[in-house]
């Protein structure tokens, strides 16, 4: 019997496809024709053992023997061009369907969980657990996502014309799709992406948070009044604000990009109040809206400032207000869901529509205060001596420093940026509001003095009557920053001027705990395991010291990178780690797939409000049983282990430099950011997270994802503990969760495709290993589960898994055949060297996009 998914979209799919050939356009005919046969090549050709090159050698020589040089390069990027519009359709489908395939008043809705409270007698927790609890959804720009603006309108349209099954309508936009370039010719600046990624801020999360909101309400019965917490649903923004080794962002796009953000928002307020207008035509209302209208398109539109305008949101919502009662009083509460709908907007987000993070390197912050300390020594001997110093010694003397850094003039361009960095911040809260940017996020922080450096810094050039609007967020990454962050903390919350600050800041300390980089660092299972204790530490560590610890989860899109399906992950958390808050990154094609749509959007906020809540309001027993933690504790090791054993590999460095389409991720122009923190030689620790795991999502090998976990089983196997592995699997969400997880990089995973590694002179050891532990994992992933194959229980996710990867094979064969040339490049070859190294970027953004599942 065919799955749901085959039926509502794997068929419809299939049908539409067809259209491409009808496309009126120079050689498409051939190149849909032909594409069919190269799909069929490379799956029976891989069964044979066949390696990349021959494939196309082979295709060439059966399908096409008359060919040019030139020709076969130009049907190759016809091929590209075409899959990348086959993956596009394929989004859209996917997306059209997202209500047939998913239960949208299921597990994890708003209505599941109202449902559940009534059932159980929990309503009155629910109402209480609401009132200060919150999620946060930040946006970064990492680069995992290429569409420009005017390709994600077009999928927009595109989803809704196949929703509603308007054929001509499809025809013409995919018509419109094959003249739409899906390329950047240049590399976007941190602004350009701040602006892409604000379309999904005014076309979802504007409507579909206040509506969830409203959901809430209307099943708790409350009324606009009553209602609170307007931070229950927050989003953040790393855009024109995240520095941490990226060059090109300065204090001027941080500004430029907050001006930005208020004026898309008063945009979407100007539309509203345009049609609240053409409702509330009454007497003693019509009026007020006018005159709210006219406030709002100078500060939405720029259109000179010579009349009245707000300065403050409260001074709209004074005059909504103002309406509200009219309504009420005069009209019978005529049309009030409309203008209700408006002041929850306004209330939710202010004027700055998403909150702006700040991060920085604390590095960067270190090589400040030495330039800062030059300008000062003369005046103070401590600051002579102050590398001698302990760390105590160090903080007590940066606190007692008194001065004004922005009336400094330093010779290095970059100090000067540094603290105009910071000063920018209280210019974009005085403009809008502190919640625009309240937020300093410190990479690599390493100890106690790491903050105090950015705290000090930021209080002596924004503190005002010891008031400093800024929440100091230390990020911990690596496995042995994951160690040593609960010793840090103790260290910070001793000293007395920061844990004044925090009481000032509402008793909570945000601390950032990055994924990607504990995966990279120290394996898949480790780098999981990891973070569950460290986040047990500092929630016990944080509240003995009587404040309450807010974790920002750095995770990915695909599980590699701490991705997955979050519900899960969160709802698995016990007691013993904190849950007033969830807070995460969203990246790359993530953004796009899961909150790229409004009923996907709402849907996956849901799951991350009943996840967050579901411990405190369904009272959950403790997560783990002592046996269980020392059996999660030793697969742990034992993951580490195999994984350090690959990392620390001879070949493991050569093999991502000389192997995989590592060194062609920075030509892709999809994103701002260098490929690795520092130039010169490839060095493992430089590399940043995604392009070493997107390294190896091209390469279709996944490593971070899966590396060691099946040692790691095998070896408790081995110790006779498979009973309990069993069992755990069963009874334990947050374990369940991690192989869920690392199911889905095996399935997206294809070692066929670089097979013919296995005889290559320099790498046949190494490829040998990786692809022993890829078999291995998923044998003993499928013993320990029970399962007999991988996803099979998640049906949807691995079925639409498998089709994607299916409309890719030849994206992947194509990409792997042009490294294959390049490391072997013979003289005929050279003149095409050029075209082999295109072939290789042109195939990164089929590939990147296909993967986008990450639930």
């Amino acid at each position: 019997m065919a799955s749901q998914f085959n039926e509502v979209v794997s068929t419809r799919y299939h049908m539409y496809n067809s259209l491409f050939l009808n496309l009126p356009y120079s050689g498409i005919y051939r190149t849909g024709t032909l594409l069919p046969l190269l799909q069929q090549s490379c799956e029976s050709e891989y069964e044979k053992g066949k390696d990349p090159k021959a494939i196309i050698s082979k295709f060439f020589s059966n399908y096409t023997p008359q060919a040019t040089r030139e020709e076969q390069f130009d049907l190759l990027f016809g091929f590209i061009q075409y899959i990348e519009r086959q993956v596009v359709l394929f989004d859209s489908i996917e997306d059209s369907a997202f209500s047939e395939i998913n239960d949208l008043k299921g597990k994890g809705s708003v209505s599941e969980m109202l449902i559940r409270a009534t059932a159980e007698d929990a309503v009155e927790d629910l109402r209480k657990r609401l009132e200060d609890f919150s999620v946060r959804i930040v946006l970064t720009a990492h680069p995992t996502q290429f569409y420009p603006g005017n390709v994600l309108a077009i999928l927009n349209d595109l989803e809704q014309a196949i929703r509603e099954n308007r054929l001509e309508h499809i025809n013409l936009l995919l018509r419109q799709l094959g003249k739409t370039a899906f390329i950047n010719k240049e590399k976007p600046t941190p602004f350009d992406e701040a602006v892409s990624l604000s379309w999904f801020l005014e076309n979802v999360f504007y409507n579909v948070i206040p509506d969830i909101i409203t959901k809430l309400m209307s099943g708790l019965n409350m009324k606009l009044e009553d209602w609170t917490n307007y931070d229950l649903i927050k989003i953040g923004f790393w855009p024109g604000g995240d520095r941490d080794g990226n060059p090109f962002v300065t204090h001027e796009i941080t500004l430029k990009v907050a001006q930005h953000l208020q004026q898309t928002l008063l945009r979407c307020y100007y539309r509203d109040l345009r049609f609240l207008k053409r409702r509330l035509t009454f007497k003693g209302v019509e009026h007020i809206i006018t005159r709210a209208e006219n406030k709002v398109y100078p500060l939405a539109f720029g259109g000179g400032f010579g009349g009245e305008i707000y300065h403050h949101p409260d001074e709209l919502l004074n005059d909504l207000f103002e309406a509200r009662e009219v309504l009420i009083r005069d009209h019978k509460g005529l049309f009030l869901n409309l203008l209700d709908a408006v002041i929850l907007k306004v209330r939710i987000f202010g004027f700055y529509f998403a909150s702006m993070d700040i991060r920085q390197d604390s590095r960067k912050h270190a090589y400040a205060w030495e330039a800062i300390f030059e300008k000062l020594k003369s005046k103070n001997k401590k600051i002579k001596n102050f590398d001698k110093l302990t760390e105590h010694e160090k903080i007590e003397t940066l606190l007692g420093l008194s001065f004004k850094p922005t009336t400094m003039k330093f010779e290095d361009a970059f100090v000067s940026e540094l603290i105009e960095s910071i000063d920018i911040i209280g210019q974009i809260q005085e403009e809008n509001g502190v919640e625009g940017c309240h937020r300093y996020v410190i990479s690599n922080c390493q100890s106690a003095l790491d903050v105090i450096r950015v705290y000090q810094l930021a209080n002596l050039i924004l503190g005002k009557d010891e008031q400093l609007s800024l929440d100091i967020v230390p990020l911990f990454e690596t496995i042995e920053d994951l160690a040593n962050a609960p010793g840090i903390m103790t260290e910070l919350y001793s000293v007395k001027a920061y844990r004044d600050h925090l009481k000032r800041r509402g008793n909570k300390q945000t601390i950032m705990l990055g994924f990607s980089d504990g995966t990279k660092d120290g394996g898949y299972l480790r780098a999981n395991w990891s973070i569950y204790q460290a986040k047990e530490n500092l929630t016990r560590i944080t509240r003995d010291n009587g404040f309450t610890a807010v974790f920002f989860d750095g995770r990915g899109g695909p599980p590699a990178r701490g991705g997955g399906n979050t519900h899960d992950f969160y709802a698995s958390l016990g007691n013993t780690i904190e849950d007033k808050e969830v807070q995460i990154t969203i990246q790359g094609q993530t953004i796009s797939s899961n909150f790229g749509k409004p009923v996907s959007c709402g849907y996956n906020i849901e799951q991350l409000l009943s996840a967050g809540i579901e411990n405190s309001v369904f009272k959950k027993k403790p997560q783990f049983a002592e046996d269980e933690i020392n059996l999660i504790n030793a697969l742990a090791d034992e993951g580490h282990k195999a994984y350090l054993d690959l990392k620390k590999h001879p070949k493991f460095v050569p093999y991502l430099e000389k192997i995989t389409p590592l060194s062609f991720i920075g030509d892709t122009n999809i994103g701002s950011r260098p490929v690795k923190r520092n130039s010169g030689s490839l060095k493992f620790e430089d590399l940043r997270a995604i392009p070493f795991v997107g390294s190896w999502a091209q390469m279709k090998q996944n490593i971070p994802g899966f590396y060691g976990v099946g040692s790691a089983l095998k070896e408790l196997k081995k110790q006779g503990k498979l009973r309990e592995l069993k069992m755990l699997f069963k009874d334990s969400l947050f374990f369940r969760t991690l192989l869920s997880n690392s199911m889905m990089s095996l399935t997206k995973t294809y070692y066929p495709a670089t097979a013919y590694l296995a005889k290559d002179k320099e790498f046949s050891e190494f490829w040998k290993k990786m692809h022993a532990e890829y078999k291995l994992s998923t044998q003993m992933i499928l013993e320990v589960s029970g399962l007999t194959e991988l996803m099979e229980n998640n049906p949807t996710n691995r079925d639409s898994v498998k089709l994607r990867e299916r409309i890719v094979l030849p994206l992947i064969t194509i990409q792997q055949f042009a490294l294959q040339q390049l490391r072997t490049l013979s003289a005929d070859d050279k003149a095409f060297e050029k075209q082999y190294r295109a072939l290789v970027v042109r195939c990164m953004f089929g590939i990147i996009n296909a993967a986008r599942n990450s639930a």
